[in-house]
């Protein structure tokens, strides 16, 4: 589904509470134009659903959030941890290299449990845009293709607190 498609679709389940939940947010300071007002949809959305803590860790680059968000892992409390970056296109394969290290890393910290510290993975979610120009790029931070920022805080909510049906 392209994201036009998605923000005029008329099913979005309801966004659960953050009471008593403790998110965790790595953003990349690179393209922070960008990253910023990603960030900053994020953080609404946090208060607007009650979040009882939010921790904020920066990086340099869209490549240090996943030495961040496992970071952001290694303390109990946190639920879930949101990855904002922005990488766009340039005229080297570095985006490939990039983007491809960074949904590598991350996917991996979303599927991982720690050991000692938690037996079901915590929810990583990949709130970083990979795109061709940055008007684009902009379009998704609060432009005519809404926030990405708060959409992935939206799914961070809804990973702590999923709804579960049964069918028969």
């Amino acid at each position: 589904m392209s994201t036009i498609d998605h923000i005029s679709s008329s099913y979005h389940s309801e966004v659960p509470s953050g009471e008593g939940l403790h998110i965790g947010i790595a953003v990349a300071e690179w393209n922070y134009n960008i990253t910023e007002p990603l960030l900053e949809g994020a953080l609404e959305v946090l208060r607007r659903q009650q979040t009882k803590k939010v921790t904020v860790f920066r990086v340099p680059g869209a490549f240090e959030l996943v030495n961040a968000s496992a970071r952001l892992l290694e303390d109990p409390t946190v639920n879930a941890v949101i990855a904002i970056g922005c990488v766009v296109r340039g005229d080297t394969p570095h985006f490939d290299y990039i983007c491809q290290g960074v949904t590598f890393g991350l996917s991996q910290l979303n599927a991982t449990s720690v050991p000692g510290l938690r037996a079901i993975p915590a929810p990583v979610i990949f709130g970083v845009l990979t795109t061709e120009t940055i008007e684009q790029a902009e379009e998704r931070a609060g432009g005519r293709l809404g926030n990405k920022g708060a959409e992935a805080a939206e799914t961070a909510l809804k990973m702590c607190r999923p709804i579960c049906t049964v069918h028969k």
